[in-house]
């Protein structure tokens, strides 16, 4: 995961998956506790530029900045001002990518515990929507990342 994290040009968020984010992540490099694959993500965390789509928030630190408004036009915004990838962190926020068919590629983390609650991973759609899969990857950890393209 860190290595498809290190070719990113920035990282979009929700409000709610931000805070989790920097609730963690600003201090993981000097964590005793935290394995080295999560300390190696704080340090590609870190200086990453976050977007951060928020209506309630006035205020974001750790290299990110709050936009608002149709996720369309901020989405053409940033194309113009990064040349490479996003990721999008946040189900509500994901799924207003997802159901304006803005999203090329899909990352699907599965981690081997059964939470029972939560938001769902996909969001409601008007139809069915066809992908591809372009590979597959397993962890130490357990967890499964399957790759994904709109087919």
């Amino acid at each position: 995961f860190n290595d498809e994290a290190k070719t990113l040009d920035a990282s979009l968020y929700g409000r709610r998956m931000f805070e989790i984010m920097t609730d963690y992540w600003p201090t993981a490099e000097d964590d005793p506790s935290a394995a080295d694959a999560e300390r190696e993500f704080a340090r590609i965390w870190k200086p990453m530029p976050k977007i951060v789509f928020s209506t309630s928030l006035d205020h974001v630190e750790h290299n990110a900045r709050l936009v608002s408004g149709d996720v369309g036009s901020v989405l053409e915004e940033l194309r113009a001002e990064f040349d490479g990838d996003f990721d999008i962190g946040g189900p509500n926020l994901a799924g207003q990518f997802v159901r304006r068919g803005l999203v090329d590629v899909y990352h699907l983390i599965v981690h081997p515990v059964v939470l029972g609650a939560g938001t769902p991973y996909w969001p409601q759609l008007d139809a069915p929507l066809p992908l591809r899969i372009t590979g597959t990857r397993t962890f130490a950890s357990g967890a499964l990342l399957t790759s994904f393209e709109r087919g």
